[in-house]
Protein backbone atom coordinates (compact mmCIF):
# COMPACT_ATOMS: atom_id res chain seq x y z
CA UNK A 1 0.00 0.00 0.00
CA UNK A 2 1.38 3.35 -1.03
CA UNK A 3 1.10 6.51 0.99
CA UNK A 4 -1.23 9.04 -0.60
CA UNK A 5 1.52 11.55 -1.45
CA UNK A 6 3.36 8.95 -3.49
CA UNK A 7 0.37 7.72 -5.50
CA UNK A 8 -0.70 10.43 -7.96
CA UNK A 9 -2.98 8.08 -9.91
CA UNK A 10 -5.22 7.63 -6.87
CA UNK A 11 -6.55 11.19 -7.10
CA UNK A 12 -8.18 10.43 -10.44
CA UNK A 13 -10.03 7.38 -9.11
CA UNK A 14 -13.80 7.90 -8.59
CA UNK A 15 -13.48 6.44 -5.10
CA UNK A 16 -10.33 8.38 -4.25
CA UNK A 17 -11.94 10.10 -1.24
CA UNK A 18 -13.00 6.70 0.14
CA UNK A 19 -9.54 5.23 -0.29
CA UNK A 20 -7.99 8.34 1.17
CA UNK A 21 -10.11 7.83 4.29
CA UNK A 22 -9.06 4.22 4.58
CA UNK A 23 -5.40 4.99 4.16
CA UNK A 24 -5.36 7.89 6.56
CA UNK A 25 -7.25 5.70 9.02
CA UNK A 26 -4.68 2.93 8.56
CA UNK A 27 -1.83 5.35 9.26
CA UNK A 28 -3.51 6.76 12.36
CA UNK A 29 -4.36 3.30 13.66
CA UNK A 30 -0.72 2.26 13.26
CA UNK A 31 0.29 5.14 15.52
CA UNK A 32 -2.13 4.22 18.30
CA UNK A 33 -0.77 2.32 21.25
CA UNK A 34 -2.28 -1.19 21.29
CA UNK A 35 -4.42 -1.99 24.31
CA UNK A 36 -7.06 -4.41 25.53
CA UNK A 37 -10.72 -3.27 25.56
CA UNK A 38 -11.87 -1.39 28.65
CA UNK A 39 -12.77 -3.70 31.49
CA UNK A 40 -10.67 -6.55 30.09
CA UNK A 41 -7.08 -7.35 30.98
CA UNK A 42 -3.95 -9.24 30.01
CA UNK A 43 -2.27 -11.39 32.66
CA UNK A 44 1.52 -11.73 32.66
CA UNK A 45 3.52 -14.49 34.39
CA UNK A 46 3.50 -12.82 37.82
CA UNK A 47 -0.26 -12.36 37.69
CA UNK A 48 -0.81 -15.91 36.47
CA UNK A 49 1.24 -17.41 39.31
CA UNK A 50 -1.02 -15.56 41.75
CA UNK A 51 -4.25 -16.33 39.90
CA UNK A 52 -3.39 -20.03 39.60
CA UNK A 53 -2.64 -20.04 43.32
CA UNK A 54 -6.21 -18.87 43.99
CA UNK A 55 -7.71 -21.28 41.46
CA UNK A 56 -5.77 -24.27 42.81
CA UNK A 57 -6.97 -23.72 46.40
CA UNK A 58 -10.56 -23.32 45.23
CA UNK A 59 -10.34 -26.37 42.96
CA UNK A 60 -8.76 -28.57 45.64
CA UNK A 61 -11.40 -27.57 48.19
CA UNK A 62 -14.27 -28.20 45.78
CA UNK A 63 -12.95 -31.65 44.95
CA UNK A 64 -12.44 -32.46 48.63
CA UNK A 65 -16.17 -31.87 49.13
CA UNK A 66 -17.05 -34.19 46.22
CA UNK A 67 -17.72 -31.68 43.42
CA UNK A 68 -16.99 -32.73 39.83
CA UNK A 69 -15.44 -30.47 37.12
CA UNK A 70 -17.54 -29.09 34.26
CA UNK A 71 -17.19 -26.51 31.47
CA UNK A 72 -19.83 -24.89 29.25
CA UNK A 73 -19.37 -22.74 26.09
CA UNK A 74 -18.48 -19.05 26.26
CA UNK A 75 -21.61 -18.31 24.21
CA UNK A 76 -25.17 -19.37 24.90
CA UNK A 77 -28.38 -18.83 22.97
CA UNK A 78 -29.70 -15.36 23.82
CA UNK A 79 -33.04 -16.88 24.83
CA UNK A 80 -31.21 -19.08 27.35
CA UNK A 81 -29.86 -16.06 29.25
CA UNK A 82 -32.51 -13.35 28.99
CA UNK A 83 -35.13 -13.07 31.71
CA UNK A 84 -32.99 -14.83 34.34
CA UNK A 85 -31.15 -11.88 35.93
CA UNK A 86 -33.80 -9.18 36.21
CA UNK A 87 -34.10 -6.10 34.02
CA UNK A 88 -30.72 -4.70 35.01
CA UNK A 89 -29.00 -8.01 34.36
CA UNK A 90 -30.59 -8.33 30.93
CA UNK A 91 -29.17 -4.92 29.97
CA UNK A 92 -25.67 -6.08 30.92
CA UNK A 93 -25.66 -9.18 28.73
CA UNK A 94 -23.17 -8.94 25.87
CA UNK A 95 -25.09 -9.79 22.68
CA UNK A 96 -23.29 -11.32 19.68
CA UNK A 97 -24.26 -10.17 16.18
CA UNK A 98 -25.47 -12.89 13.82
CA UNK A 99 -22.99 -14.03 11.19
CA UNK A 100 -23.26 -12.72 7.63
CA UNK A 101 -25.67 -9.92 6.78
CA UNK A 102 -27.12 -9.42 10.26
CA UNK A 103 -29.24 -6.47 9.04
CA UNK A 104 -31.08 -8.57 6.45
CA UNK A 105 -33.61 -10.01 8.90
CA UNK A 106 -34.89 -6.68 10.32
CA UNK A 107 -35.11 -5.26 6.80
CA UNK A 108 -37.14 -8.29 5.68
CA UNK A 109 -39.47 -7.61 8.61
CA UNK A 110 -39.99 -4.07 7.35
CA UNK A 111 -38.28 -2.42 10.31
CA UNK A 112 -36.95 1.09 9.87
CA UNK A 113 -33.64 0.85 11.74
CA UNK A 114 -33.50 4.63 12.12
CA UNK A 115 -36.89 4.76 13.83
CA UNK A 116 -36.96 1.49 15.81
CA UNK A 117 -35.67 1.23 19.38
CA UNK A 118 -32.50 -0.83 19.62
CA UNK A 119 -34.08 -3.22 22.14
CA UNK A 120 -36.68 -4.19 19.53
CA UNK A 121 -34.02 -4.77 16.87
CA UNK A 122 -31.83 -7.02 19.03
CA UNK A 123 -34.01 -10.11 18.60
CA UNK A 124 -33.60 -9.87 14.82
CA UNK A 125 -29.84 -9.30 14.66
CA UNK A 126 -28.64 -11.42 17.64
CA UNK A 127 -29.45 -14.98 18.61
CA UNK A 128 -26.37 -15.59 20.80
CA UNK A 129 -24.79 -13.92 23.80
CA UNK A 130 -21.71 -14.21 25.99
CA UNK A 131 -22.55 -15.97 29.23
CA UNK A 132 -23.42 -13.60 32.08
CA UNK A 133 -22.77 -16.13 34.83
CA UNK A 134 -22.17 -19.87 35.19
CA UNK A 135 -25.40 -20.82 36.99
CA UNK A 136 -27.90 -20.43 34.14
CA UNK A 137 -25.67 -22.32 31.64
CA UNK A 138 -25.30 -25.02 34.29
CA UNK A 139 -29.09 -25.28 34.62
CA UNK A 140 -29.34 -25.59 30.84
CA UNK A 141 -26.69 -28.33 30.93
CA UNK A 142 -28.53 -30.26 33.65
CA UNK A 143 -31.79 -30.24 31.68
CA UNK A 144 -30.05 -31.16 28.43
CA UNK A 145 -28.08 -34.07 29.91
CA UNK A 146 -30.22 -35.07 32.90
CA UNK A 147 -30.53 -38.67 31.67
CA UNK A 148 -26.73 -39.03 31.95
CA UNK A 149 -26.38 -37.52 35.43
CA UNK A 150 -26.55 -39.04 38.90
CA UNK A 151 -28.53 -36.89 41.36
CA UNK A 152 -27.79 -35.11 43.60
CA UNK A 153 -25.32 -33.79 41.02
CA UNK A 154 -22.44 -31.73 42.43
CA UNK A 155 -20.30 -29.80 39.96
CA UNK A 156 -17.74 -27.02 40.04
CA UNK A 157 -16.84 -24.69 37.18
CA UNK A 158 -13.97 -22.18 36.86
CA UNK A 159 -14.45 -20.06 33.74
CA UNK A 160 -14.73 -16.43 32.60
CA UNK A 161 -18.04 -14.56 32.25
CA UNK A 162 -18.83 -11.26 30.55
CA UNK A 163 -20.96 -8.28 31.58
CA UNK A 164 -21.43 -4.96 29.77
CA UNK A 165 -20.86 -3.09 33.01
CA UNK A 166 -19.11 0.21 33.68
CA UNK A 167 -15.48 -0.74 34.50
CA UNK A 168 -14.27 0.49 37.89
CA UNK A 169 -12.25 -0.69 40.87
CA UNK A 170 -12.98 -4.38 41.45
CA UNK A 171 -15.51 -4.52 38.60
CA UNK A 172 -14.59 -5.76 35.12
CA UNK A 173 -16.35 -6.65 31.88
CA UNK A 174 -14.54 -9.98 31.67
CA UNK A 175 -13.88 -11.83 34.89
CA UNK A 176 -13.64 -15.35 36.29
CA UNK A 177 -16.21 -17.04 38.44
CA UNK A 178 -15.50 -20.19 40.42
CA UNK A 179 -18.85 -21.91 40.99
CA UNK A 180 -19.96 -24.95 42.94
CA UNK A 181 -23.58 -26.13 42.72
CA UNK A 182 -25.70 -29.04 43.92
CA UNK A 183 -28.89 -29.91 42.06
CA UNK A 184 -31.43 -32.58 42.88
CA UNK A 185 -31.55 -32.05 46.64
CA UNK A 186 -33.47 -29.61 48.86
CA UNK A 187 -31.52 -30.51 52.02
CA UNK A 188 -30.04 -27.60 53.95
CA UNK A 189 -26.94 -29.74 54.50
CA UNK A 190 -25.92 -28.51 51.05
CA UNK A 191 -26.02 -24.88 52.23
CA UNK A 192 -23.96 -25.83 55.27
CA UNK A 193 -21.29 -27.54 53.15
CA UNK A 194 -21.11 -24.66 50.69
CA UNK A 195 -20.58 -22.14 53.48
CA UNK A 196 -17.92 -24.46 54.91
CA UNK A 197 -16.22 -24.31 51.50
CA UNK A 198 -16.35 -20.50 51.52
CA UNK A 199 -14.85 -20.43 54.99
CA UNK A 200 -12.11 -22.97 54.20
CA UNK A 201 -10.99 -21.37 50.93
CA UNK A 202 -10.84 -17.83 52.31
CA UNK A 203 -9.05 -19.08 55.44
CA UNK A 204 -6.45 -20.88 53.30
CA UNK A 205 -5.97 -17.69 51.29
CA UNK A 206 -5.35 -15.94 54.64
CA UNK A 207 -7.93 -13.21 53.94
CA UNK A 208 -8.47 -11.46 57.29
CA UNK A 209 -11.81 -10.31 58.62
CA UNK A 210 -14.08 -11.84 56.00
CA UNK A 211 -17.75 -12.25 56.96
CA UNK A 212 -20.31 -14.62 55.42
CA UNK A 213 -23.67 -12.82 55.37
CA UNK A 214 -26.78 -14.98 55.24
CA UNK A 215 -30.42 -14.28 54.39
CA UNK A 216 -33.39 -16.09 52.87
CA UNK A 217 -35.61 -15.09 49.97
CA UNK A 218 -38.61 -16.25 52.00
CA UNK A 219 -37.74 -13.65 54.62
CA UNK A 220 -37.56 -10.93 51.97
CA UNK A 221 -40.89 -12.00 50.48
CA UNK A 222 -42.42 -12.00 53.95
CA UNK A 223 -41.06 -8.52 54.68
CA UNK A 224 -42.66 -7.25 51.46
CA UNK A 225 -45.95 -8.86 52.49
CA UNK A 226 -45.92 -7.60 56.09
CA UNK A 227 -45.30 -3.98 55.03
CA UNK A 228 -48.22 -4.25 52.61
CA UNK A 229 -46.34 -4.47 49.32
CA UNK A 230 -46.15 -8.16 48.31
CA UNK A 231 -46.36 -7.27 44.63
CA UNK A 232 -43.24 -5.09 44.94
CA UNK A 233 -40.82 -7.86 46.00
CA UNK A 234 -38.60 -7.41 42.93
CA UNK A 235 -38.35 -3.65 43.47
CA UNK A 236 -37.59 -4.26 47.16
CA UNK A 237 -34.75 -6.69 46.42
CA UNK A 238 -33.23 -4.50 43.69
CA UNK A 239 -33.23 -1.44 45.98
CA UNK A 240 -32.01 -3.30 49.07
CA UNK A 241 -29.20 -4.79 47.00
CA UNK A 242 -27.77 -1.26 46.68
CA UNK A 243 -27.29 -0.73 50.43
CA UNK A 244 -23.56 -1.45 50.21
CA UNK A 245 -23.12 1.12 47.43
CA UNK A 246 -25.62 3.84 48.45
CA UNK A 247 -26.63 5.55 51.69
CA UNK A 248 -29.69 4.42 53.65
CA UNK A 249 -31.55 7.58 52.64
CA UNK A 250 -30.76 7.06 48.97
CA UNK A 251 -32.11 3.53 49.14
CA UNK A 252 -35.26 4.70 50.95
CA UNK A 253 -35.75 7.44 48.33
CA UNK A 254 -35.38 4.81 45.64
CA UNK A 255 -38.03 2.68 47.36
CA UNK A 256 -40.25 5.75 47.60
CA UNK A 257 -39.98 6.22 43.83
CA UNK A 258 -41.10 2.60 43.43
CA UNK A 259 -44.33 3.38 45.28
CA UNK A 260 -43.59 2.25 48.86
CA UNK A 261 -45.62 4.37 51.30
CA UNK A 262 -44.17 6.17 54.33
CA UNK A 263 -45.40 3.57 56.84
CA UNK A 264 -43.61 0.82 54.89
CA UNK A 265 -40.48 2.95 54.64
CA UNK A 266 -40.48 3.55 58.40
CA UNK A 267 -40.59 -0.21 59.01
CA UNK A 268 -37.82 -0.82 56.49
CA UNK A 269 -35.69 1.91 58.06
CA UNK A 270 -36.03 0.22 61.44
CA UNK A 271 -34.99 -3.10 59.87
CA UNK A 272 -31.95 -1.49 58.22
CA UNK A 273 -30.85 0.20 61.46
CA UNK A 274 -31.07 -3.03 63.47
CA UNK A 275 -29.15 -4.92 60.78
CA UNK A 276 -26.36 -2.34 60.86
CA UNK A 277 -26.07 -2.46 64.65
CA UNK A 278 -24.06 -5.00 66.62
CA UNK A 279 -27.29 -6.64 67.77
CA UNK A 280 -28.49 -9.81 66.03
CA UNK A 281 -31.63 -9.09 64.00
CA UNK A 282 -33.04 -12.56 64.61
CA UNK A 283 -35.27 -11.62 67.57
CA UNK A 284 -36.59 -8.59 65.68
CA UNK A 285 -37.40 -10.74 62.64
CA UNK A 286 -39.19 -13.38 64.69
CA UNK A 287 -41.41 -10.68 66.18
CA UNK A 288 -41.83 -8.73 62.93
CA UNK A 289 -42.76 -11.77 60.81
CA UNK A 290 -44.50 -13.91 63.43
CA UNK A 291 -47.87 -13.86 61.64
CA UNK A 292 -46.45 -14.78 58.24
CA UNK A 293 -45.84 -18.52 57.79
CA UNK A 294 -43.51 -18.06 54.81
CA UNK A 295 -41.29 -15.70 56.78
CA UNK A 296 -41.17 -18.04 59.76
CA UNK A 297 -40.17 -20.88 57.43
CA UNK A 298 -37.30 -18.72 56.15
CA UNK A 299 -36.21 -17.96 59.72
CA UNK A 300 -36.31 -21.68 60.54
CA UNK A 301 -34.03 -22.46 57.58
CA UNK A 302 -31.58 -19.70 58.53
CA UNK A 303 -31.43 -20.85 62.15
CA UNK A 304 -30.69 -24.43 61.09
CA UNK A 305 -27.77 -23.29 58.92
CA UNK A 306 -26.36 -20.96 61.58
CA UNK A 307 -26.69 -23.51 64.39
CA UNK A 308 -25.15 -26.32 62.35
CA UNK A 309 -22.18 -24.22 61.25
CA UNK A 310 -21.52 -23.15 64.85
CA UNK A 311 -21.66 -26.79 65.91
CA UNK A 312 -19.06 -27.58 63.22
CA UNK A 313 -16.74 -24.90 64.58
CA UNK A 314 -17.17 -21.99 62.20
CA UNK A 315 -16.18 -18.82 64.06
CA UNK A 316 -19.08 -16.65 65.24
CA UNK A 317 -17.31 -13.55 63.91
CA UNK A 318 -17.29 -14.96 60.36
CA UNK A 319 -21.04 -15.51 60.13
CA UNK A 320 -23.90 -13.01 60.29
CA UNK A 321 -27.61 -12.91 59.50
CA UNK A 322 -28.45 -9.90 57.31
CA UNK A 323 -32.19 -9.57 56.50
CA UNK A 324 -31.46 -6.71 54.07
CA UNK A 325 -29.22 -8.92 51.91
CA UNK A 326 -31.00 -9.28 48.57
CA UNK A 327 -28.55 -10.15 45.74
CA UNK A 328 -30.94 -9.01 43.00
CA UNK A 329 -31.05 -12.19 40.95
CA UNK A 330 -34.60 -13.26 40.18
CA UNK A 331 -33.93 -17.00 40.37
CA UNK A 332 -33.13 -17.22 44.12
CA UNK A 333 -35.93 -18.79 46.16
CA UNK A 334 -34.35 -19.72 49.51
CA UNK A 335 -31.01 -19.14 51.19
CA UNK A 336 -28.97 -16.14 50.00
CA UNK A 337 -25.23 -15.90 50.75
CA UNK A 338 -22.71 -13.10 50.31
CA UNK A 339 -19.13 -12.73 51.54
CA UNK A 340 -17.45 -9.37 52.18
CA UNK A 341 -14.41 -8.00 53.96
CA UNK A 342 -15.75 -5.00 55.92
CA UNK A 343 -13.55 -1.93 55.69
CA UNK A 344 -11.53 -3.24 52.74
CA UNK A 345 -13.09 -0.95 50.17
CA UNK A 346 -14.04 -3.96 48.03
CA UNK A 347 -17.53 -5.29 47.38
CA UNK A 348 -18.59 -8.90 47.74
CA UNK A 349 -15.89 -11.47 47.00
CA UNK A 350 -18.21 -14.50 46.94
CA UNK A 351 -21.89 -15.27 47.07
CA UNK A 352 -24.68 -17.62 46.11
CA UNK A 353 -28.03 -19.02 47.06
CA UNK A 354 -30.78 -21.58 46.50
CA UNK A 355 -32.88 -21.73 43.36
CA UNK A 356 -35.88 -24.08 43.20
CA UNK A 357 -37.26 -23.15 39.79
CA UNK A 358 -34.28 -22.49 37.53
CA UNK A 359 -34.40 -25.78 35.61
CA UNK A 360 -38.18 -25.37 35.31
CA UNK A 361 -37.72 -22.56 32.80
CA UNK A 362 -35.96 -25.09 30.59
CA UNK A 363 -38.81 -27.59 30.87
CA UNK A 364 -37.67 -29.66 33.85
CA UNK A 365 -39.42 -28.79 37.08
CA UNK A 366 -39.05 -30.16 40.59
CA UNK A 367 -35.26 -30.01 40.65
CA UNK A 368 -33.98 -27.81 43.45
CA UNK A 369 -30.45 -26.45 43.42
CA UNK A 370 -28.08 -24.34 45.47
CA UNK A 371 -24.66 -22.92 44.72
CA UNK A 372 -21.91 -20.46 45.58
CA UNK A 373 -19.39 -18.58 43.47
CA UNK A 374 -16.03 -17.00 44.24
CA UNK A 375 -15.21 -13.75 42.47
CA UNK A 376 -11.61 -14.67 41.68
CA UNK A 377 -10.71 -11.30 40.16
CA UNK A 378 -11.96 -9.32 43.13
CA UNK A 379 -10.23 -11.76 45.52
CA UNK A 380 -7.03 -11.24 43.51
CA UNK A 381 -7.26 -7.45 43.79
CA UNK A 382 -8.03 -7.68 47.50
CA UNK A 383 -5.11 -10.02 48.21
CA UNK A 384 -2.76 -7.87 46.15
CA UNK A 385 -3.75 -4.73 48.05
CA UNK A 386 -3.21 -6.55 51.36
CA UNK A 387 0.05 -8.21 50.21
CA UNK A 388 -1.30 -11.67 51.00
CA UNK A 389 0.33 -13.64 48.17
CA UNK A 390 3.28 -15.92 48.94
CA UNK A 391 6.59 -15.68 47.05
CA UNK A 392 6.37 -17.64 43.79
CA UNK A 393 10.08 -17.67 42.93
CA UNK A 394 10.14 -21.44 43.48
CA UNK A 395 7.89 -21.83 40.43
CA UNK A 396 10.70 -20.63 38.14
CA UNK A 397 13.96 -22.35 37.17
CA UNK A 398 15.68 -23.95 40.11
CA UNK A 399 18.76 -24.87 38.08
CA UNK A 400 19.72 -22.79 35.06
CA UNK A 401 22.68 -23.72 32.83
CA UNK A 402 24.80 -21.25 30.92
CA UNK A 403 25.60 -22.03 27.29
CA UNK A 404 29.36 -22.18 26.56
CA UNK A 405 29.20 -23.95 23.22
CA UNK A 406 27.86 -26.91 21.25
CA UNK A 407 29.66 -29.72 23.11
CA UNK A 408 29.10 -28.14 26.53
CA UNK A 409 25.39 -27.53 25.87
CA UNK A 410 24.92 -31.18 24.90
CA UNK A 411 26.19 -32.24 28.32
CA UNK A 412 24.00 -29.62 29.99
CA UNK A 413 20.94 -30.92 28.16
CA UNK A 414 21.63 -34.45 29.43
CA UNK A 415 21.75 -33.19 33.03
CA UNK A 416 18.68 -30.99 32.53
CA UNK A 417 16.78 -33.97 31.17
CA UNK A 418 17.50 -35.95 34.35
CA UNK A 419 16.46 -33.00 36.52
CA UNK A 420 13.19 -32.62 34.66
CA UNK A 421 12.46 -36.32 35.02
CA UNK A 422 12.38 -35.61 38.76
CA UNK A 423 10.04 -32.62 38.20
CA UNK A 424 12.79 -30.13 39.04
CA UNK A 425 12.35 -26.91 36.98
CA UNK A 426 15.53 -26.57 34.92
CA UNK A 427 16.69 -24.98 31.71
CA UNK A 428 19.53 -23.63 29.58
CA UNK A 429 20.11 -20.38 27.75
CA UNK A 430 19.41 -21.40 24.13
CA UNK A 431 21.93 -19.15 22.38
CA UNK A 432 25.73 -18.90 22.59
CA UNK A 433 25.99 -15.25 23.59
CA UNK A 434 28.12 -13.33 26.07
CA UNK A 435 28.06 -14.80 29.58
CA UNK A 436 27.14 -11.39 31.00
CA UNK A 437 23.92 -11.38 28.99
CA UNK A 438 23.11 -14.93 30.09
CA UNK A 439 23.68 -14.02 33.74
CA UNK A 440 21.48 -10.95 33.42
CA UNK A 441 18.73 -13.18 32.05
CA UNK A 442 19.16 -15.65 34.92
CA UNK A 443 18.96 -12.80 37.43
CA UNK A 444 15.76 -11.41 35.88
CA UNK A 445 14.23 -14.90 35.84
CA UNK A 446 15.04 -15.20 39.56
CA UNK A 447 16.62 -18.64 39.22
CA UNK A 448 17.85 -20.36 42.36
CA UNK A 449 21.14 -21.76 41.04
CA UNK A 450 23.23 -20.99 37.96
CA UNK A 451 25.20 -24.00 36.66
CA UNK A 452 28.25 -23.76 34.41
CA UNK A 453 29.98 -26.40 32.30
CA UNK A 454 32.84 -24.95 30.25
CA UNK A 455 35.57 -26.79 28.38
CA UNK A 456 37.51 -27.61 31.58
CA UNK A 457 34.41 -28.80 33.45
CA UNK A 458 33.42 -30.89 30.45
CA UNK A 459 36.82 -32.60 30.45
CA UNK A 460 36.90 -33.09 34.24
CA UNK A 461 33.19 -34.08 34.50
CA UNK A 462 32.60 -31.31 36.99
CA UNK A 463 30.01 -28.54 37.25
CA UNK A 464 30.13 -25.04 38.71
CA UNK A 465 27.12 -24.12 40.87
CA UNK A 466 26.35 -20.58 42.06
CA UNK A 467 23.68 -19.83 44.68
CA UNK A 468 22.01 -16.71 43.28
CA UNK A 469 20.71 -15.62 46.70
CA UNK A 470 23.95 -15.90 48.71
CA UNK A 471 26.47 -15.58 45.88
CA UNK A 472 28.26 -18.74 47.12
CA UNK A 473 29.99 -20.74 44.37
CA UNK A 474 31.39 -24.24 44.37
CA UNK A 475 32.84 -26.73 41.92
CA UNK A 476 31.56 -30.31 42.34
CA UNK A 477 31.65 -33.47 40.32
CA UNK A 478 28.59 -34.13 38.19
CA UNK A 479 27.94 -37.27 40.25
CA UNK A 480 28.00 -35.23 43.48
CA UNK A 481 25.63 -32.71 41.90
CA UNK A 482 23.12 -35.39 40.97
CA UNK A 483 23.38 -36.96 44.42
CA UNK A 484 22.85 -33.57 46.05
CA UNK A 485 19.60 -32.94 44.19
CA UNK A 486 18.35 -36.46 44.86
CA UNK A 487 19.21 -38.08 41.52
CA UNK A 488 21.47 -41.10 41.90
CA UNK A 489 23.67 -41.92 38.90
Amino acid sequence: MYLLDNDASLTAHPFSDYFFYLRIKDVSMSQQKPSAPRGMRDFGPDEMFRRNYIFSIIRQTYEKFGFLPLETPAMEKLETLTGKYGEEGDRLIFKVLNSGDFLKSPKDKGLDLNQTESSNVVKYICDRAMRYDLTVPFARYVVQYHHQLTFPFKRYQIQPVWRADNPQKGRYREFFQCDADVVGSSSLINEVELIQILNEVLSKLAIPGFVVYLNNRKILASIASVIGAPEKLTALTVCMDKLDKSSDEQVLDDLRRHGFDEQALAQLKQLIEITQSEESPLAFLEDFLQKDSLGMKGIEEVKYILDTLRMLGMPESSLRLDPTLARGLDYYTGCIIEVKVPGSGFGSIAGGGRYDDLTGIFGMGGLSGVGVSFGADRIYDLMLSMQLFPDFDDNRYKYFFLNFGEAESQKCLQLINRLRQQNIPSGIYPDQVKIKKQMEYADKMRVSYVCTIGSNELKDETIGVKNMQTGEQQLVSQTEFLNEVGIFS
